[in-house]
């Protein structure tokens, strides 16, 4: 089983690749990615690497805080979705009447 770690404040030129480097420094990654934003390709300055379930808490002992240059990143267990934006328009809703 894995986990999926939320990864907060990246530096804004940080890629999939160095992402997944930078996290394999403690753990073996499933994955990593870096959210970007879907009409510049810019990245939005937060991803999630997935690991094993049983080294999640090491990876986010070993990580949260860490500089990068210059930067502090965040990591955390990454919180499942509650209620995803309609994607038609933006997160709002259109009114009926």
């Amino acid at each position: 089983m894995t986990k999926v770690l939320f990864v907060g404040n990246l530096p804004w030129s940080a890629s999939d690749e160095e992402l997944k480097e930078r996290f394999e420094e403690v753990a073996p990654v499933s994955s990593a990615r870096v959210i970007t934003d879907r009409t510049t390709g810019k990245s939005r300055g937060f991803g999630f690497v997935e690991v094993s379930d049983e080294l999640a808490e090491t990876v986010i002992r070993a990580m949260d805080q860490s500089d990068w240059n210059g930067r502090q990143i965040r990591v955390s267990e990454a919180q499942q979705r509650t209620n995803p934006p309609d994607r038609r328009g933006g997160g709002f809703q259109r009114r009926r009447y």
